[in-house]
């Protein structure tokens, strides 16, 4: 995917400084720059607190309402593997 982004004259100098020292193309850079900050903001950010577990209970059950009450009994080994007896 190819992508457009405007950068300020401060920002594209640090990338281009970026680039070479660490010689490889200034699009490399973008690229890993993009990625750690991706990977930086989706990390675990330590303790979860009870009320944060709890909001994300929540936010995992949006929309599930209308979904079956199934008994636990029903959930057994055999019922996910009926075809590999």
């Amino acid at each position: 995917m190819t992508i457009q982004v405007e950068l300020n004259a401060e920002i594209e100098a640090q990338l281009v400084a970026e680039a070479r020292v660490q010689g490889i193309p200034l699009e490399k850079v973008a690229e890993r720059l993009l990625q750690e900050a991706l990977s930086a903001r989706f990390a675990p950010q330590g303790n979860l607190t009870s009320e944060g577990f709890h909001a994300m209970l929540d936010a995992l059950s949006a929309g599930s309402e209308g979904l079956p009450n199934l008994p636990t009994e029903i959930f057994t080994r055999e019922s996910f593997y009926e075809d590999r007896a």
